[in-house]
């Protein structure tokens, strides 16, 4: 047996955090991401290796069969560096409990995972592996990923979309595919802040906000409006509302006040606030703007988006 899996990264435009109450969001699959291959082997266990963008290998394990049909459920946070193999155990336990059929011939293979973004991006290293492990199983992967990280599942959603979508929490999740109508897109790129924000400490933060339903319905509003927008300053008028919005939902200061304040455009954070990318809006001369202040990982917008 060979099979093969592909699931792709995902970026957050908006309605970062209220995306877990309800609120409407604008997201992308991203042009990267991350496979899965299965070959059989002559072992009786699962052989995992998993490689980063440059073929090094990151992360290697085996697991036994009876670890993974196992009642004993491992439970682990993937950020913890010394707990990447109960992570991994843990999504494969809970793959198994939903489709018990899952390995249940008990024949060895050899996993390789390989991503083609590094690992520090935060372009879903977790999130495309549920995703590749729930086509593998034939499990539903939302359902995978409530059983085994949580969130919003508009990582997800983006792990199999082929293009920009809005999404909604519920039961199932709403997901629509959307055209976004922007001509400016040339004046929009990414910039990497050149760290690793840990989203559950972002969401764990914003738990313990007070958060109107009326800030939720706005910042869907917005996600809405994008879709109607046709010029550059009405793009930038709705994403620094978006950046007020969840500055004062959340109680930190947005991205720009902290780091750029003397930047002349717009900034957006993505996702969890404080790392991974930004968006902002500016031609050449803005990108070298970013390359002095020694952000040099710069990606305009056509060539991240999927």
């Amino acid at each position: 047996m060979n099979k093969q899996f592909y699931s792709n990264g995902k970026l957050l435009l908006t309605g970062e955090y209220v995306v877990l109450d309800g609120a409407v969001a604008l997201a992308i699959p991203t042009k990267y991401g991350q496979s899965l291959s299965i070959t059989a082997s002559e072992t009786n266990t699962l052989q995992w290796k998993s490689l980063d963008e440059k073929d090094a290998i990151w992360f290697q394990t085996t697991f036994t069969f009876d670890e993974i049909a196992s009642e004993e459920i491992h439970t682990a946070h993937l950020e913890d560096a010394s707990s990447k193999r109960a992570t991994l155990l843990n999504i494969l336990q809970q793959a198994k409990q939903l489709n018990p059929d899952f390995l249940s011939e008990n024949k060895g293979y050899t996993i390789s995972t390989s991503l083609n973004f590094p690992r520090d991006w935060g372009l879903g290293t977790s999130s495309t592996l549920i995703n590749n492990i729930a086509q593998w199983a034939e499990v539903n992967a939302f359902e995978l990923l409530e059983r085994s990280f949580g969130g919003s599942g508009y990582d997800i959603a983006a792990a199999g979309e082929d293009g920009p979508f809005l999404y909604k929490r519920a039961t199932p999740p709403v997901v629509k595919s959307v055209h976004l109508p922007w001509g400016f897109s040339t004046s929009l790129f990414f910039v990497h802040l050149n760290r690793k924000q840990d989203s559950k400490a972002g969401i764990n933060h914003y738990r313990h906000a007070s958060v109107k339903s009326s800030t939720i319905q706005r910042i869907s509003d917005i996600s809405q409006k994008l879709l109607l927008c046709y010029t550059l300053s009405d793009f930038e008028q709705l994403i620094v509302a978006h950046e007020r919005l969840v500055s004062e939902a959340i109680q930190l200061p947005t991205i720009k006040e902290r780091f750029f304040s003397d930047y002349p455009n717009a900034i957006k954070s993505l996702g969890a606030w404080g790392g991974d990318f930004i968006l902002a809006i500016g031609d050449m001369d803005a990108m070298d703007y970013f390359r002095k202040k020694g952000f040099t990982t710069i990606i305009p917008f056509s060539e991240m988006i999927k």
